[in-house]
């Protein structure tokens, strides 16, 4: 028998208070920074379309209000080059918040960019009111002087920056104005600090050893050197240098070995290539020394050394006209450097082009005033035309410096141009003054100078960093000790590599600071 159960249900009493009308809710106000999280995540993440496509949205809802949204659009047209578009949206940043230094040094990087230095000193300083101990604000300050060549407000406020905070960086750049000022010493030191500040930056390392190869303090270059490539074996800075350092003790092999490492970091480098080309000079390969040259010359076609180094292999290949070509246009960009006159005055002089050699010659004397070997050069050209007088008033003043030579630095001359001096000495007898002595080592090649005969051209490279040698005509050159004592006439080039870029700015710790660049 089925029983059916009827469910009952307990019955509440109706509470009063749900018949009361419920009450409107308040009107929601839009969030200005509710997708600023989203806006941080595609920027960090270097998706440039998405994070525009949000910081429209974001502007449209908030009417051009979202302060970090105009933020980011700004970086993002800083980072595609359009530094105008950037610097009016920072402005925009600025006036939205007043009150913060971080715009302002965004407005100040963007005129950094543009050029406008003394605009971006002004928005700087008055960075500066904002946040006294901000030591990136100094170190820009300091940059923007640079560049203004004010060195001595630029190392006060690089100085103040290294007192809030030190930094590599402001290190790079106080050491960078003492090279701008010429004075390696104080360089030195400054880079000394930086290192004991940060033992490991190579950069810094790197720089440091070429300053001391600069200067012919071989020890500590190579110990500086050898110290950035034991922290990175791929830097190519300092394996360029010690490739360099080889090629200047001779070691051309070697040094090619080096050099077969830079150039699969840097294939493209002038520096490398000139100093590729000046080892197979030293190897006696000269086709393929130009070539190298020629290819550092097509990458770098301004920089005098590549051009002086061209002049030479195409004098000692006996290619005078190809000689007078790149020696003039390294003088056009080089033209208080005598022996470059020098060898031009040679090129002229196996044109048969006298007169204009006798005035490169002059310009040679005037310019150089420690060279012998432009006035024995000289002295041969008028011996040859028959002009005796004037060739014993160039004898007697190369014999003035050798002797000014000798009493100032430890040096020896090379037996071919002691031996060349002794023939025209004793043509012009006056061969009995004459007070140098040999070196013990053998001549390499004899010349004998008549009065029909001229100067031929000869080159025995030194290698400095840019394996520049001393430019030689009717005799072989001299060779100096690495002692670095002043006085002599060696010419020794600066480093093949630049000691540091060109300074840049940094708007935050945390950006990538944007360098502005050989040799």
């Amino acid at each position: 028998m089925a029983e059916e159960r009827v469910a009952t249900r307990t019955q509440f009493p109706v509470s009063t208070e749900s018949q009361k009308p419920r009450q409107k809710k308040a009107p929601e106000f839009p969030i200005l920074e509710k997708q600023n999280w989203l806006i941080h995540l595609h920027y960090i993440r270097k998706d440039y379309e998405a994070c525009k496509a949000v910081i429209k949205e974001q502007l449209q809802e908030t009417q051009g209000l979202c302060e970090y949204a105009i933020y980011v659009q700004a970086l993002i047209f800083r980072l595609e080059g359009n530094i105008q578009e950037s610097l009016e949206l920072f402005q925009t940043c600025a006036v939205l918040s007043p009150q913060s230094a971080d715009n302002l040094k965004q407005v100040a990087r963007s005129l950094f960019l543009l050029g406008k230095h003394k605009a971006a000193i002004e928005v700087y300083n008055e960075a500066a009111k904002l946040n006294q101990k901000d030591w990136e604000i100094s170190h820009n300050l300091g940059v923007c002087y640079i560049y203004l060549k004010q060195f001595n407000k630029a190392q006060d406020q690089l100085h103040n920056a290294l007192n809030l905070n030190r930094h590599d960086l402001t290190y790079i750049m106080l050491g960078k104005i003492h090279l701008l000022e010429g004075d390696l010493d104080k360089a030195i030191e400054i880079y000394k600090k930086a290192v004991e500040f940060s033992p490991e930056n190579t950069e810094l390392l790197t720089t440091l050893g070429l300053l001391y190869l600069q200067l012919g303090i071989y020890q500590k270059a190579f110990e500086h050197l050898g110290n950035a490539l034991t922290y990175d074996p791929t830097n190519y800075k300092a394996i360029l240098a010690a490739g360099s350092m080889m090629q200047t003790h001779g070691d051309f092999d070697v040094a090619l070995t080096k050099y077969r490492v830079v150039a699969c970091a840097v294939p493209e480098s002038p520096p490398l290539w000139n100093n590729i080309g000046m080892c197979f000079f030293g190897k006696k390969k000269y086709v393929a020394a130009i070539s190298c040259l020629k290819r550092a010359n097509y990458l770098a076609p301004f920089d005098w050394k590549i051009l002086y180094n061209l002049g030479l292999v195409h004098l000692t290949m006996q290619q005078y006209a190809s000689a007078f070509h790149f020696l003039s246009a390294a003088i056009n960009f080089q033209p208080k450097m005598g022996e470059l006159y020098m060898l031009l005055a040679v090129a002229l002089t196996n044109l048969e082009d006298i007169d204009n050699a006798k005035r490169a010659y002059a310009e040679a004397v005037h310019l150089d005033k420690c060279n012998p070997l432009v006035n024995l050069n000289y002295a041969v050209l008028l011996y040859n035309q028959g002009e005796k007088k004037n060739a014993l008033a160039q004898y007697q003043e190369m014999e003035k410096k050798v002797n000014l030579l000798k009493d100032n630095s430890s040096l020896e001359f090379d037996s071919e141009m002691v031996e060349m001096a002794q023939k025209l000495g004793a043509a012009l007898q006056v061969g009995e003054a004459l007070v140098w002595t040999k070196p013990v080592k053998d001549p390499k090649s004899k010349h004998q100078i008549t009065s029909t005969s001229k100067p031929a051209s000869f080159q025995q490279p030194l290698g400095s960093n840019q394996a520049l040698g001393q430019a030689m005509s009717s005799a072989a050159a001299y060779r100096t000790l690495p002692s670095g004592a002043g006085g002599t006439s060696q010419f020794t080039k600066p480093p093949s590599l630049p000691l540091e870029p060109e300074p840049a700015v940094e708007s935050s710790p945390t950006e990538t600071s944007e360098q502005i660049r050989e040799k």
